[in-house]
């Protein structure tokens, strides 16, 4: 006796339920043309590595950054170059750029001077409340938005002492007393995080703080690590926050070229069906099976077809024992035949073959021609 055991639509919407995620109800605002809460899309950020005063540098980053997808872009400003820099580098930024901002207020005025859409700062942190209201003065007149980025590592010295150790009580009261500090002033356009590189910290303080207010929440699972383990912490606490419905923009941050962040974003993001962007592949570890080496294709492919933005899956397979099933639900399927001939299928259809040789390039291809047929 033998099963079919490819999903039908009934199983399919058997299975949606469990696929749903709902998210987090907050208000909306705008980081220049980028609508952040609401019912906007989750953003996709990351930030610049390169020296700020290296004008080319930056702007050849921003712009390889968003080709892969960044919506918003972050560039630290720490001295006056680095602010006089800016004004070079904006008008040739694709995407909103944002000015990550410690201590110096003249540094946010300036920033928002050459037209940087968001200003990442600690309210606390910038020094009198004269200094603060000129800060947020710049963003209301310069059409800025801002972002309060508490951090477990550099929290303020009394609320250290008053619970010992970073906690998420103490993530969230930094908070709050920064939001008070804008509200205070009248200014409401603006977003919060509260990062810290302990997975289970970082969890606990966004869930606490989703509870007590309904601004934007930018998440982040910061100082993760290196490029393999900081994609895996990442993945896990920035996956459970999404799954719980909480984040409105998002970085990975990785001790790696910023284009990786972009892309282990939207695998996560691809991941739980939050976003669509690019191909999706489905690929198999490989073993003794496989008819063709699974894992310099799938390399040879992924790289090739980055520069996709069309939603696209496909499953490449060295065998038929799970190659059949997976071709079943993907746009384009290649699963491992005999003598060197490997079968294609085309919207879950037997297609036709080809061979080892061209198979790289015939898949490439295939890849390319959907994209065109999408749009």
């Amino acid at each position: 006796m033998t099963y079919d055991l490819r999903l039908t639509p009934d199983a399919l919407n058997t299975i949606r339920p469990y696929r749903a995620i709902h998210r987090r109800k907050s208000r909306q605002i705008f980081v220049g043309n980028v609508a952040i809460g609401g019912d906007a899309p989750i953003a996709v950020q990351s930030m610049t590595n390169t020296p700020t005063t290296d004008v080319q540098a930056t702007i050849r980053q921003v712009n390889e950054c968003a080709e892969l997808g960044a919506e918003l872009m972050r560039i630290s400003v720490p001295d006056k170059e680095s602010a006089d820099a800016l004004k070079q580098i904006i008008p040739h930024c694709p995407v909103p750029i944002i000015a990550d901002i410690h201590f110096h207020y003249r540094r946010a005025i300036e920033a928002a001077q050459a037209g940087v859409k968001c200003l990442r700062i600690n309210p606390g942190n910038i020094g009198s409340d004269e200094k603060v209201r000129e800060v947020i003065k710049a963003a209301k007149d310069y059409g800025c938005s801002i972002r309060i980025g508490v951090n477990a590592g550099s929290l303020e010295a009394d609320l250290l002492n008053k619970y010992k150790t970073p906690t998420p009580e103490a993530l969230v009261e930094s908070a709050q007393r920064h939001i008070q500090i804008l509200e205070n002033n009248d200014f409401f356009n603006f977003k919060i995080s509260v990062k810290a590189s302990d997975v289970f910290l970082a969890v606990a303080g966004y869930k606490a703080l989703a509870k007590v207010c309904d601004y934007p929440l930018h998440i982040g699972i910061t100082e993760a690590g290196s490029l393999a383990a900081g994609t895996v912490k990442s993945a896990i606490g920035l996956g459970t926050l999404l799954w719980e419905g909480i984040g409105d923009t998002m970085r990975v941050s990785l001790s790696a070229d910023p284009k990786e962040e972009i892309k282990v974003a939207y695998q996560i993001l691809k991941s739980l069906g939050l976003r669509h962007r690019g191909v999706n592949l489905i690929s198999c570890p490989s073993c003794a099976r496989q008819a063709f080496d699974v894992i310099k294709t799938v390399e040879a492919v992924e790289k090739r077809v980055e520069h996709i933005k069309t939603p696209i899956t496909i499953s490449i397979l060295g065998c038929v024992v799970n190659g059949l099933g997976e071709a079943a639900h993907t746009q384009i399927g290649i699963t491992g035949g005999g003598a060197g001939r490997h079968n294609v299928y085309m919207n879950g259809k037997p297609d036709h073959k080809i061979s080892s040789e061209e198979l790289v390039d015939h898949i490439v291809g295939l890849i390319e021609a959907e994209a065109k047929n999408v749009r």
